[in-house]
C-alpha cells in the first residue's frame, strides 16, 4: 500500500487548484494551477474523458456551466475541448498531460477520477488505465482518489505505485441519485482496506463520523472538503489531518 507523501499533510491543497473566476483563474485552469505554484499550495484536480479517450481536468459532466457551450465533455474530442474558452479565462481545457507539464513535481497534485459507471458501480477501467498511462513517469507527488471505489480498485491494478484514496460524503439523496442503501453503504467507507488506500477526503461537515474516527486510529490520513474560511479551517483541524479550500488564501503552517 503506497503511502501519501508528507507534502499532502503539509500544504494546504487548493480545490480546483488556486480559483478565482473574478481575478481571471477559472477552476481546474493551467493559469489557477500557476496561482496555486506560486502561493506554495497543493493543487486538486477532478479527471473527465474525452470522447477519444484524453484524460482532461474538468468537474462537470457537461460543458455549460465552465464554457458556456452545449452537450457533455465525454462527446467531444481533446482538441475541441481544448479550444473551447473556460469562462473567466483565456484558456482552453487542459488535459492532464499539460497539467502534469505545468505542476511539474514542484507541489503535491492530488487527482480525483469522476465517476463514468453512474452509480459508483463497477462500470470503470479506460479512464483509469489513461490516467495511469499519461502519470507513468511523472516524477512529482501525485496521489489519485475517487468517490468511486471501483476506480480506485483499477487504479491499484494498473498502478499500484500511485497512493489512492476514497473521497467520501455522508451521500445525501438530493447529490447521490441511486438506492438508498447503495447510498449508506457508501458513506461507510467499507472500500478503504480492499482497495488498498492510505487516505480519505471526506467532507468537512461530516468529519465527525465515527468510521473517520476508526480509519484515522488504524493510520489512514484525513484531508478534507471544501473549506471556504479561517473559521471553517480551524474547526476542520480538530479532525483532520489537512484540508482542500477555495474562496480565501490559507495560511501555510509553519
Amino acid at each position: 500500500m503506497p503511502t501519501l507523501p508528507e507534502a499532502f499533510l503539509r500544504l494546504p491543497i487548493a480545490h480546483r487548484a488556486f480559483h478565482d473566476q473574478a481575478a481571471g483563474r477559472p477552476e481546474n485552469s493551467l493559469i489557477a494551477a500557476r496561482a496555486a505554484i506560486e502561493a506554495g499550495y497543493g493543487i486538486e484536480i477532478d479527471i473527465q474523458p474525452s470522447s477519444d479517450g484524453v484524460p482532461m481536468v474538468f468537474h462537470d459532466y457537461t460543458l455549460a456551466r465552465l464554457t458556456g457551450a452545449e452537450g457533455r465533455i465525454a462527446d467531444r474530442t481533446a482538441a475541441e475541448l481544448g479550444a473551447l474558452t473556460l469562462k473567466g479565462g483565456a484558456e482552453g481545457i487542459p488535459t492532464l498531460a499539460q497539467m502534469l507539464e505545468t505542476v511539474a513535481g514542484r507541489v503535491p497534485l492530488l487527482i480525483e477520477i469522476k465517476d463514468q459507471d453512474g452509480h459508483c458501480g463497477p462500470g470503470v477501467g479506460p479512464l483509469e488505465a489513461a490516467v495511469a498511462q499519461v502519470l507513468s513517469g511523472y516524477q512529482g507527488p501525485v496521489a489519485v482518489m475517487s468517490f468511486n471505489p471501483y476506480s480506485m480498485a483499477a487504479m491499484a491494478r494498473v498502478a499500484p505505485q500511485i497512493p489512492r484514496g476514497i473521497t467520501s460524503c455522508s451521500f445525501p439523496a438530493k447529490d447521490w441519485p441511486m438506492p438508498a442503501d447503495r447510498r449508506a453503504e457508501l458513506a461507510e467507507i467499507p472500500d478503504y482496506e480492499p482497495t488498498g488506500c492510505s487516505f480519505i477526503s471526506h467532507e468537512a461537515a461530516n468529519l465527525a463520523r465515527p468510521r473517520v474516527a476508526a480509519l484515522k486510529t488504524a493510520g489512514a490520513a484525513i484531508l478534507c472538503w471544501t473549506i471556504r474560511s479561517p473559521e471553517a479551517e480551524a474547526e476542520a483541524r480538530k479532525i483532520a489531518d489537512n484540508i482542500t479550500f477555495e474562496r480565501y488564501a490559507a495560511v501555510i503552517p509553519s
